[in-house]
């Protein structure tokens, strides 16, 4: 019975997801990249976590990530949002430099 009603809420809390565009979540960090990102040409951000706000992926392609590896290109991100990510379970973070994103 448990695991039944489980379910059932389960299934609500995704119905009442899939007719949202974003949450406020999603809007409040993707403005926030959008300021400290400014080059920026692609900027996405989902709440993999049904809506809560707990578990963020964030896709970002910038020009800001030039020349940086990886590890800087993510850093720069979680500096960005470091008051945010403490209110979150976590984050995925996929950062692109605007160039592999224009030959890919």
């Amino acid at each position: 019975m448990l695991r039944s009603l489980s379910r059932q809420l389960l299934v609500s809390v995704m119905r009442q997801r899939w007719y949202c565009t974003s949450t406020d979540g999603e809007t409040r960090i993707a403005n926030i990249l959008k300021v400290k990102f400014p080059g920026a040409i692609e900027i996405k951000v989902d709440d993999i976590s049904g809506g809560c706000g707990a578990m963020y992926e964030v896709h970002i392609v910038a020009d800001e990530f030039k020349g940086k590896r990886t590890v800087m290109q993510h850093r720069m991100v979680n500096e960005a949002l470091a008051e945010e990510v403490k209110q979150m379970h976590g984050i995925r973070i996929n950062t692109q430099p605007t160039q592999e994103k224009a030959d890919s």
